[in-house]
């Protein structure tokens, strides 16, 4: 009796504190409910009272679109809520009630996707950070090996990544701008790192428990199949004689023309004759100059890319090739190994993911192309590119840059000491860590203008610097 009474008044001060951060009442459970009793749901409420309010009281003091994109991050995970209570009152679906069973969920997320549709704001990486890392509450889905996800926890992880590579152009962004924006990020990688991968970890490692006992789900019935449309009207030919003349005419063939040819009849007997009025040189209607809209619509409108089919295939079990990818934010490469090569050429707008350690990675003529990998033995190799982003999270002993034009490199703590080889290039930025866990990136420029100056016998090169002066 004496635990039942304290758990009640946990739940309550969990309320109180959700109320304090102004989450909606759908989120708050009712006092008298069994859900809250549960220990993983009591859980679950600690996490959006610790990190989620955090986020949320962030958002507050930034206003516009960041508060929009978090107030449809705290539905989406007071959604995952109701499904978490809904779990231990429900058996486990197949795959058709399970698409009924997350459909709240994907309705949420489908809402914040809307939110980076059409032009872009100056909240553009918020957006992104947010919406991308919803992904990862897609870890209730986990029904098994045979499913195709990751373990929970693991999908937690490997959904974040993708977000982390805009939550950090957020921090280096307004690192001296305005600490708001840097507070909202930290406090948004922080409910999924430690917060929600630590929460899937203790109380869900396998994946959701269904009840044995519980209501079953089924999918919504489809509605009924319109009536099939009548049949086509009786051909004004009857089938016997378009059959006959389709295969007499298939019969004859190329020898019909020349039985026609060989008949000494004249071969032009049956063409139409072309008087002068009919002569394009004679008509008023008809000028030899093309018109500058006319020939517009016929070029803006080509049957294919010339660029070619977008590819992301392993060629010969050797090569990866990514190429002609355009807008794409979620390619992912991750059944790869050591002995395999990453080549991407003429992508435009798009974010890929290697997970996984490579051989080597290639980056060609592709423009806003961003890159997040883990290893690579060899090297990273960026050429012809023209506004590159590469997030390394692992190694690399070399990275080079070449005829590339505007270039921001993410290095993680075991990439610090990498080579990195510049020529022909510009705008190239080196971020690293600092050297706190939470401490702010330092932001380092390449140089791009070099003296040199010829002494004893040989030149002697040295970078330019520039001073405020």
């Amino acid at each position: 009796m004496e635990e039942k009474l304290v758990l009640r008044l946990e739940s309550a001060v969990a309320r109180l504190e959700a109320l304090s951060t102004g989450f909606t009442a759908r989120s708050l459970p009712e006092i008298g409910d069994v859900a809250p009793l549960d220990p993983s749901i009591l859980a679950f409420d600690d996490l959006l009272g610790q990190y989620l309010a955090r986020v949320s009281a962030a958002a507050e003091k930034i206003g516009g679109q960041v508060l929009d994109v978090t107030k449809i991050l705290q539905e989406a995970f007071t959604v995952l809520r109701e499904l978490l209570v809904k779990v231990k009152q429900t058996q486990k679906p197949d795959l058709a009630g399970l698409a009924e069973f997350l459909k709240p969920l994907n309705e949420v997320i489908s809402q914040a996707n809307k939110l980076t549709e059409g032009r872009r704001s100056d909240f553009f990486n918020h957006l992104k950070a947010a919406v991308d890392s919803l992904s990862a509450l897609a870890w209730i889905a986990y029904t098994g090996k045979e499913c195709g996800m990751s373990m929970p926890t693991a999908h937690v992880e490997e959904s974040w990544q993708m977000a982390e590579f805009y939550n950090n152009k957020i921090l280096v962004e307004y690192k001296s701008k305005d600490p708001n924006h840097v507070e909202w990020a930290k406090a948004l990688k922080e409910l999924y790192f430690p917060g929600l991968r630590d929460y899937v970890k203790s109380n869900y490692p396998l994946g959701p428990v269904w009840s044995s006992t519980g209501k079953a789900v089924t999918a919504a019935p489809r509605p009924s199949a319109p009536a099939p449309p009548p049949p086509p009207p009786v051909s004004l030919f009857t089938s016997e004689s378009s059959q006959a003349s389709s295969s007499t005419a298939y019969k004859q063939g190329m020898s019909a023309v020349f039985q026609e040819i060989n008949s000494g009849k004249p071969v032009t007997s049956g063409l139409r004759k072309v008087t002068d009025d009919m002569k394009t040189k004679n008509r008023a209607d008809r000028t030899g100059v093309v018109g500058s809209g006319e020939k517009e619509t016929r070029t803006s409108s080509p049957s294919f890319s010339k660029a070619g089919p977008p590819k992301l295939e392993l060629q010969m079990g050797r090569k990866w090739v990514v190429e002609n990818q355009i807008g794409k934010k979620n390619l992912v490469i991750d059944d790869c190994d050591a002995k395999q090569s990453v080549y991407i050429f003429g992508c435009k707008d798009s974010v890929l993911q290697v997970q996984g350690k490579v051989n080597n990675i290639t980056v060609d003529k592709c423009t806003k192309m961003g890159v997040v990998f883990k290893d690579v033995v060899a090297a990273f190799e960026i050429v012809n590119c023209n506004g590159v982003e590469v997030q390394c999270q692992g190694s690399a002993p070399t990275i080079s840059v070449d005829n590339t034009a505007g270039c921001q490199l993410y290095l993680s703590k075991d990439s610090l000491g990498v080579s990195i080889t510049t020529a022909k290039s510009s705008e190239i930025n080196v971020l690293v860590p600092g050297s706190e866990p939470d401490g702010d990136w330092g932001e380092h420029s390449l140089p791009q203008q070099f003296v040199h100056i010829f002494k004893d016998g040989h030149f002697e090169t040295t970078p330019v610097s520039h001073s405020g002066g």
